[in-house]
């Protein structure tokens, strides 16, 4: 029986990522084996690194080896982590071989603290993809303001980027904006360039529901649990309208690839809503899905695989969502710029934490 991860791409022209990164998961085959049963593409951030190393043991014998060299701790945590992004990319490399390049990527993201330096981004988005050297490595920039003029850049460049962060459909048209303008500031052939723009949905639903409920009306709360789904499918639809007319064809016509909207943060946060809602809820062609293990087994398990994204009247009623939020109360603009504040807060913490954690593991080497 073919796997659903892998009916998934096939039948709907959705790509399953997996949102997980960890050196144990590396040398003990199971990121092979997921990517064996469709998983097309990975994805990190510092959260998630920060869970690998300070949570585990894998890193140990490399960190003491950096120690002892004197190698400084952050310098020795780029080491590790493009270690491990490296080795992922050799496993994801038939993927990305077979695709001819449009799938099969290994995401890294930018020091958290350049969320708000554009040319420290920029070179940071040099240095990454020059250590990693592997062609299915895709650089993750934060969508804030400052982060839009760094991806036109990189783009310009060349460089697959993963434009993470983005939880408005304002930002995600500046996103999409950088991204085109960076192609045209290309010559010749444009198919060695792939992108991927990320919302983070669940996010979404966990800052906007906390509004509804002390909003308390009858109106605020019918409206729980349904605008993350619905700016995704505006956001997939956006797309659709921006990834196309004459000078999109002339850029299709020099070899351009469409800059896929990313669906991250997919697990539910809130236990009332079904475990598949931001994977079943999301799904078509041309869109990426990244998904904690755990996500992925639940919509192995019971998931439902259907185009369900750009369904007449899966496009009607986001726009009766979106409608209906500030009719009740609920600022979007203002929901934007506190995920935005607290998505970079919260890389920043881990990357700062992780620091310290791996500062005092050198000190005890020494002692």
């Amino acid at each position: 029986m073919t796997e659903r991860l892998q009916q998934l791409y096939s039948q709907q022209g959705q790509s399953p990522w997996v949102d997980n990164l960890k050196r144990s998961h590396l040398q003990d085959g199971t990121l092979a084996a997921l990517v064996g049963r469709g998983a097309r593409g990975v994805t990190s951030n510092p959260t998630i690194f920060q869970k690998a190393i300070s949570g585990s043991h894998d890193y140990d014998e490399q960190f003491a080896a950096l120690a002892n060299s004197d190698v400084a701790t952050e310098a020795a945590y780029w080491t590790m982590v493009i270690d491990d992004v490296k080795a992922a990319c050799d496993i994801l490399r038939p993927v990305h071989d077979g695709s001819a390049g449009a799938d099969g990527f290994v995401s890294l993201e930018v020091s958290p603290a350049m969320a708000d330096d554009s040319i420290g981004t920029a070179t940071a988005v040099r240095e990454l993809s020059a250590r990693v050297d592997r062609p299915n490595v895709m650089i993750k920039i934060p969508a804030t303001a400052p982060g839009v003029p760094a991806i036109r850049t990189a783009v310009g460049e060349g460089r697959d980027i993963n434009v993470t962060l983005i939880f408005s459909l304002e930002r995600y048209a500046e996103v999409v904006e950088a991204y085109l303008s960076g192609l045209e500031a290309q010559d010749g052939d444009l198919s060695g360039i792939s992108g991927v723009a990320s919302f983070f949905i669940s996010r979404v639903d966990t800052e906007v529901d906390r509004r509804l409920d002390k909003i308390g009306s009858p109106a605020a709360l019918a409206l729980r649990g349904k605008a993350a789904v619905a700016q995704g499918i505006l956001a997939n639809h956006l797309a659709r309208e921006r990834f196309s007319g004459p000078r999109w064809d002339a850029l299709v016509a020099r070899g351009a690839r469409m800059q896929r909207p990313l669906w991250a943060s997919t697990s539910t946060k809130n236990p009332a809503y079904p475990d598949t809602l931001y994977v079943d809820s999301l799904i078509g062609p041309d869109t990426v899905n990244t998904l904690p293990e755990a996500t992925i087994e639940a919509f192995v398990d019971h998931g439902t695989l259907a185009r369900t994204i750009d369904t007449v009247n899966a496009i009607a009623d986001a726009r009766d969502v979106w409608r209906a939020l500030p009719e009740v109360g609920i600022d979007m603009d203002d929901v934007a710029r506190t995920l935005e504040a607290e998505g970079v807060s919260s890389f920043l913490k881990s990357f700062d934490e992780l620091l310290a954690t791996l500062e005092a593991r050198r000190h005890e080497l020494k002692g």
